[in-house]
């Protein structure tokens, strides 16, 4: 197919202090960036692009719209472990039927990250 959709690559999250960021996910997805310039930070995370961008104006809320939710082999320590490197707990570990499990945090800039464990995805 000329148009296939070949699934999710890049996931970005707009932060206020992107040099603060830029630690803060390298701490909390144990991970350095493979690409460091004051307008773009992206880090490979299990072959998928996290990317931070500098906010042009910090809103006083962010909407919860479209969440990224990453995969992991042990939800509630994942989860606890963001909550232990700053983030906030957003929703807490919930099943979801059929042994699929996800929680939402919010990191120090109000983006949301997803959580799952999924037995029955098996990424490329």
């Amino acid at each position: 197919m000329e148009h296939a959709i070949l699934g999710l690559r890049t996931t970005i999250y707009q932060v206020a202090d992107i040099a603060f960021a830029k630690s803060w996910y390298a701490a909390a997805f144990g991970t350095q960036p493979y690409f460091d310039e004051p307008f773009y930070v992206g880090f490979n995370i299990g072959g998928y692009e996290l990317g931070l961008q500098p906010e042009r104006t910090t809103p006083e809320n962010k909407a919860e719209s479209g969440v990224a939710y990453w995969g992991v082999e042990d939800l509630r320590g994942a989860y606890l472990h963001f909550i232990k490197s700053g983030a906030a707990a957003f929703e807490e570990p919930t099943d979801v039927g059929g042994g699929v499990a996800v929680a939402k945090v919010k990191d120090p800039w109000d983006n949301i990250i997803g959580l799952i464990y999924n037995p029955h995805f098996v990424g490329e």
